[in-house]
């Protein structure tokens, strides 16, 4: 599990203390430029700028936990292994953890499929003759 106020203290290079009022803040309804202005005092005088960065992180990390999460627990128990488990872990973007995920696709899916189905395409429309299974 990722620690989402600390990494996000790390990438927007601010005290863990500003990241964590801030959150709360967001977390009791309070909006951006409200904070901005008048709960300086919480969050150590963040601007508009710092505090959209933390809301728009926070929400990006936490979905991208909950999708971890998913995807533990719906379909990948009998494939996971300890390897692709730790590069789940360690994804911070949505991206690679679609990339990680859709090997384990059980049926296929559409993506293996999908080259096969150009090359037919390709080779009826080039003359070019299908290769053959050695």
């Amino acid at each position: 599990m990722l620690d989402i106020p600390q990494l996000i203290s790390q990438e927007i290079s601010v005290k863990l203390s500003q990241v964590n009022n801030a959150l709360a803040l967001f977390a009791e309804g309070a909006t951006i430029p409200f904070i901005a202005r008048y709960r300086k005092e919480l969050t150590d005088s963040l601007n508009e700028i710092q505090l959209r960065d933390i809301s728009d992180r926070f929400t990006y990390l936490t979905e991208l936990e909950d999708r971890k999460n998913n995807f533990r627990i719906d379909f990948i128990p009998r494939k996971l292994t300890e390897e692709l488990q730790a590069k789940i872990e360690a994804c911070l973007q949505k991206t690679n953890s679609k990339i990680y995920i859709s090997p384990i696709n059980p049926n296929g899916g559409r993506a293996q499929r999908l080259p096969e189905k150009r090359f037919r395409t390709a080779s009826r429309i080039h003359q070019i003759p299908e290769p053959t299974a050695s």
